[in-house]
């Protein structure tokens, strides 16, 4: 396991890190970001969502700090809540700061988990009951084989995931040891 991203819910890191000792602990970026909307004055959203932006899109965790620093100094005063939770959560926030923009597109929320098990939900509430475990497997493997984003057939979530595993293979090839072997 390489990463593990959670929505702040303390005591997980901790555990995450007695369990797997060599995986990181990432905040998903979505949740972060609407908790600090819920800081602020609904008039302000816009103008802090720009200036959030240089922090968690920039290239390394020190220019990240340095644009943090920046958006304190512009709303601390005014919403000085918001700025404990990013102080408080920025260890967690940062690890995904050291990988490519492919591992960062995925790392940064955890809506695609989120996504998939409301369909798991939606699938098994739609038929109700199984007669045995298997067909309640079977089911859950065609929600999977069917995703589709919009369900109009457009590329499959898969093929999304595709820059990210290379990516993957590259910045992980010693603990891949698939991924490090030619063929």
């Amino acid at each position: 396991m390489f990463f593990v991203v959670c929505d702040g819910l303390k005591g997980l890191p901790d555990s995450i890190g007695q369990v797997f000792p060599a995986a990181k602990v990432q905040t998903c970026l979505i949740h972060l970001l609407r908790n600090s909307f819920g800081y602020a004055s609904k008039r302000h959203w816009p103008e802090i969502a720009v200036n959030l932006r240089p922090v968690y899109e920039a290239p390394t965790p020190e220019a990240a700090e340095r644009a943090f620093e920046e958006f304190a100094e512009k709303w601390g005063k005014a919403n000085p809540a918001m700025i404990r939770l990013w102080r408080n959560a920025w260890t967690e926030f940062v690890p995904f700061l050291d990988y490519d923009v492919e591992i960062r597109k995925v790392l940064c929320s955890t809506n695609a988990i989120e996504s998939l098990n409301a369909r798991f939900r939606r699938a098994v509430r739609a038929r109700g009951h199984f007669p045995n475990e298997q067909a309640a497997l079977k089911n859950l493997y065609l929600t999977v084989r069917s995703l589709d984003p919009k369900g109009t057939g457009q590329t499959r979530w898969g093929m999304r995931w595709k820059p990210a595993l290379n990516a993957f293979a590259t910045t992980f090839a010693d603990r891949m040891p698939a991924a490090s072997t030619t063929q």
